[in-house]
């Protein structure tokens, strides 16, 4: 007990810390009974030197206290009268090469304990989309949809990271909130939803653009926005760019997920994705301005979907393929969810689809079109063009296995390449990837036939066919899902069966691959054949991980088969 200290109540949690000079503290509280405020005390060796205070007993409240003295220090609340949800500190001069330390999170919003995993998840609370998916001060950055205080969804947030690989990533602090009204309440009314981000044209920083959302305001639910962050972890005050949807196009309240990037002709290009009486929408609007910071004017429809049934298009993006975005013969990838779509034949809901063709500033042409993923938990993916090279990356997840009041801790996909291979869109995985490989599990027992055992979930499985189309049936032992990848004369598909509900039939019918890559981790399996000429993403429910795998198939089918352990 320090000299400015009375009795302290048997009910007093303290969080040590031990902090460089100059960090900050962001804090999440709130006052446990309404009419009593919460509070958050800071204790050095000299004594108490600062505190905060929340009055607000329905949702927790943001409080930032800067600490410029270095060295041990407590943060000290009486449990009876203060909940506190998040504490993390960070110093800003490094924030981007140190990343957060979070301190303090309840067990309704900490991130699990998965050793070896190596997938992307917040680090703490619930995360969907990814958003401004992007290379800015030559590190990859990505925001993503996120409410802080609970792995279910709410009131949405930007959470943010940075990393140098795309695979091992620090948290930064988040970056984006809801507004004040929204940010009182975890009434899931809306807050900073779906968008992009682009580089500052005219110096180092980033602007960003999202949808701001209100249940039921009038006339529109959701507007479009943006900010500007110069140092790439602090966004500006946000303003409006479009306070409306365009007039007369018979559109629903829905118009949302604005995606920028720059156009052949120069200009800078948004995407937005909406419903109208004709189906799903892309609008596509276009500015003058060289910030991209106003003077947005809408061009018209991009793309109109009718082949399945939709109630608004979500997270469209384009981006070149194979050349230069100048280049009139460079082939475009038009990548859209389609929400609450239902594929009549299997079962499969939330799709994903990309239009393959060219793009001249204005309109669209399609070449080809097909599934992004044909398990279809690869949803609302994004990319842009790092380089020469495509890269993009989506939420694993689907709408049809979770919502608002489901507690579903996610992650996000492992990033992809996109690429064109003999008339053929390639979605691999990046080259990175590999580098997630600690050892070798197992060079023969597989192609044999015999069972081999994992030590965790974070595995990696490929295998050669002798010829393309042979039959095979991987049997995944997972405690709680039948689970499996068969190829047989009706094509390839995933074997995922749960006691407790229906599976849609996750198939591509008639494919005929020769090689397979598989990716096992806590929750997850991902499936890229042929090079990423079909790939398929499924969450499996839980974190149990698959404890072993047996691959069946006639005498000489496999050519060779090998399984690495994985991890960060």
């Amino acid at each position: 007990m320090d000299s400015n200290s009375t009795a302290e109540p048997a009910t007093l949690k303290v969080i040590p810390a031990d902090l460089p000079v100059n960090a900050t503290l962001h804090l999440w509280l709130k006052a446990v009974e309404p009419g009593t405020a919460g509070s958050v005390s800071l204790h050095s060796d000299g004594g108490k030197f600062g505190e905060v205070h929340a009055v607000n007993a329905e949702e927790n409240s943001f409080r930032i206290y800067h600490v410029f003295g270095g060295g041990h220090l407590e943060l000290r609340y009486d449990t009876a009268v203060t909940s506190v949800s998040v504490a993390y500190w960070f110093t800003p001069a490094d924030v981007l090469e140190t990343g957060i330390t979070v301190l303090h999170t309840n067990p309704v919003n900490a991130a699990p304990d998965l050793p070896a995993s190596y997938h992307f998840r917040p680090p703490f609370g619930w995360m969907n989309d990814p958003n401004g998916f992007g290379r800015f001060g030559g590190r990859p950055h990505l925001f993503y949809q996120h409410y802080s205080h609970g792995r279910m969804w709410n009131n949405m947030h930007w959470g943010h990271a940075v990393s140098s690989d795309y695979l091992r990533w620090r948290h930064l602090p988040v970056f984006l909130f809801p507004s004040e009204d929204l940010s009182a309440r975890p009434d899931k009314r809306g807050g900073a939803f779906s968008g992009s981000a682009i580089p500052l044209p005219s110096g180092p920083g980033i602007r960003v653009f999202f949808t701001d959302k209100v249940s039921g305001r009038q006339p529109e639910q959701e507007i479009q926005m943006s900010a500007v962050s110069a140092d790439l972890f602090t966004a500006g005050e946000a303003t409006v760019i479009l306070p409306h949807r365009p007039q007369d196009e018979g559109l629903t309240l829905d118009f949302r997920d604005p995606y920028v990037f720059k156009g052949p002709d120069g200009r800078w290009k948004m995407l937005l994705g909406s419903q109208s009486d004709e189906g799903g929408v892309i609008l596509l609007y276009e500015t003058e301005d060289p910030q991209a910071a106003g003077g947005w004017t809408y061009v018209g429809k991009l793309l109109i979907e009718t082949r399945h049934r939709t109630t608004a298009i979500e997270c469209p993006c384009l981006l070149p393929l194979d050349g230069e975005t100048t280049d009139p013969a460079a082939r475009w990838a038009l990548i859209y969810g389609l929400m609450n779509s239902t594929d009549e034949r299997t079962g499969r809901r939330n799709l994903t689809m990309v239009e393959v063709g060219w793009f001249d500033g204005r309109s669209f042409s399609r070449e080809f079109s097909r599934e992004l993923d044909f398990i279809t938990d690869n949803y609302a993916f994004q990319a842009f063009v790092d380089g020469a090279i495509p890269v993009g990356i989506g939420w694993l997840g689907n709408w049809a296995d979770t919502g608002p009041a489901v507690d579903f801790p996610s992650a996000m996909t492992l990033p992809r390449t996109l690429k064109l291979e003999d008339g053929q869109l390639l979605t691999p995985p990046i080259g990175a990837a590999e580098s997630l490989r600690s050892h070798i599990l197992d060079r023969t027992r597989l192609a044999k036939g015999e069972v081999v055992t994992f030590l965790n979930g974070a595995v990696e499985i490929l295998f050669d066919l002798n010829e393309p189309g042979l039959a095979f049936d991987l049997t995944l032992e997972h405690p709680h899902v039948a689970l499996g990848l068969v190829q047989d004369e009706t094509g390839l598909w995933l074997r995922y069966g749960s006691p407790d509900r229906a599976s849609p039939r996750y198939i591509v019918e008639g494919a005929q691959v020769q090689r397979l890559r598989i990716f096992l981790d806590y929750g997850s399996i991902e499936v890229f054949a042929d090079g990423g000429r079909i790939a398929g993403t499924k969450r499996v429910d839980g974190f149990e991980p698959v404890s072993s795998a047996r691959l069946s198939a006639s005498p000489d089918a496999i050519r060779h088969a090998t399984i690495w352990a994985l991890r960060l």
